[in-house]
């Protein structure tokens, strides 16, 4: 405001030349538009936005908790009028390179995906045309919409948002990582976790390898029997009977912050899928369609376990680091 104060001090001087520039300087000062939104950070307004469930009561961030990995921290999470899941959010770290989405893999990318939950009648209930009418009904997110998109809100734009946000969401700050650049030394016993990872004693690393140690495959690996375990899992989308009991494999970042575990979320720590694993016949007594690569014990000892789970620890980005036990 000095600017304007000297304007008017020496109006006599230059008269209506200063009335103009004061007028000018005012409508710039006081009328400047709001900052335009990369799609990624509109992504990120609208992943915690409540108004895109049907009752308002939760929004994306609710389930996929930015604080614990962006997962959850109950077996079910809990949708709108309170009602229960049917299987276990998965984190929404490091899906950027994913072909498919969703335990069963429905969603073929993640513009697909994004609007799946909204819509879902246990989850946030919330038809997309209406949604999209809510957002429209906004003037902040007409007026945000238009200046990111050059478009008004539509189901479109909206998935793009979300997806641009998501992609964001990748980690390669691990002790792990760390240490291939020698700015961090993993332990002896991340050291001999890794090695026992790798072996041919517990091939885990045949299905969790790749950057992101996941292959992106749909496996059984026996926690389905027809009776107290019965999602069947991919069959439900291609409705073929060799995808029985089959869900996709997960990655394994941060997997230490990310329980419960498993589709189900039937084990609370990485020390239960561990010992699962160890023995997947002590557990599920007549499996259906089980990939053999899970069915014959491993023979681990106490030492070998404890080893297994301090590697997979050492997955865990350093801004999660903190919520390791």
């Amino acid at each position: 405001m000095n600017l304007v104060l000297f304007y008017l001090c020496n109006m006599k001087k230059t008269g209506l030349l200063s009335l103009v520039s004061i007028t000018v300087y005012l409508l710039v000062a006081f009328s400047a538009p709001p900052k335009v939104l990369s799609k990624a950070k509109l992504g990120e307004q609208l992943f915690h936005e409540k108004i895109l469930s049907k009752d308002s009561s939760i929004s994306c961030a609710s389930c996929h908790i930015p604080e614990y990995g962006f997962s959850d921290t109950v077996a079910f999470s809990m949708g709108i009028y309170g009602r229960p899941t049917t299987r276990n959010t998965p984190p929404v770290l490091n899906m950027k390179n994913r072909p498919y989405f969703f335990w069963d893999g429905r969603a073929g990318s993640l513009e697909q995906q994004s609007l799946m939950p909204i819509a879902h009648p246990d989850e946030m209930g919330l038809p997309i045309k209406e949604a999209v009418a809510r957002l429209n009904q906004s003037k902040v997110y007409r007026e945000l919409f238009l200046r990111t998109f050059g478009a008004v809100p539509n189901a479109n734009n909206l998935a793009v948002a979300f997806a641009a946000f998501e992609k964001t969401l990748e980690t390669d700050s691990s002790r792990f990582d760390l240490s291939f650049d020698d700015s961090t030394q993993m332990t002896e016993q991340e050291e001999r976790g890794r090695k026992l990872f790798i072996s041919e004693k517990t091939k885990c690393f045949d299905c969790h390898r790749m950057q992101d140690f996941t292959t992106d495959e749909f496996l059984n690996i026996g926690l389905y029997d027809g009776k107290g375990l019965n999602d069947p899992g991919r069959y439900k989308v291609t409705g073929k009977k060799e995808d029985l009991g089959k869900f996709k494999t997960p990655g394994l970042r941060n997997v230490a912050v990310t329980g419960p575990y498993m589709h189900n979320g039937m084990f609370k720590t990485l020390e239960e899928v561990v010992e699962y694993y160890n023995n997947t016949g002590a557990f599920v007594l007549n499996p259906i369609n089980m990939d053999n690569r899970v069915a014959v014990p491993l023979g681990l000892t106490r030492q070998e376990k404890a080893d297994l789970v301090a590697f997979l620890k050492s997955l865990t980005d350093k801004r999660f680091e903190h919520l390791l036990k």
